[in-house]
């Protein structure tokens, strides 16, 4: 029996900005709606069906790839069934990989799990519930 692969949560792209205004206009010509955030603090969510996008002045270096265990597309709670940010740690652990930024093993509910791909892209694993 094979193993199932564990499910890292909603995917979006987080994408670092310089002018969040500008990219609101441009992704909104796509078709892109406002779904939250806070413009104040300099960043937004965006969607276009099941596609979401975050979009970020002064808050990222790089783009990054963004998982949200616990939520699905529409940053909606799926439940209690999921697996947690510390147990994909774990298991990202011991497949050798090294963390960026680690959660706190010891702490339950919100945390997030940071590694760089080969190229150096950032790949957030960020629980929010």
């Amino acid at each position: 029996m094979t193993k199932q692969p564990t499910t890292l949560g909603a995917f979006s792209v987080s994408l670092a900005v310089k002018d969040l205004q500008a990219s609101r206009a441009f992704y909104e010509k796509l078709d892109f709606e406002f779904a939250g955030g806070d413009p104040a603090q300099n960043w937004l969510i965006l969607r276009n069906g099941t596609v979401t996008i975050g979009v970020f002045q002064g808050m990222f270096e790089r783009n990054a790839l963004t998982f949200n265990p616990g939520w699905d597309h529409k940053a909606e709670s799926i439940g209690e069934k999921f697996t947690d940010v510390r147990e994909h740690q774990r298991a990202l652990k011991a497949k050798g990989l090294t963390l960026a930024m680690e959660a706190d093993e010891s702490s339950t509910g919100p945390a997030s799990v940071m590694l760089m791909d080969p190229e150096g892209n950032p790949v957030l694993i960020d629980q929010h519930v």
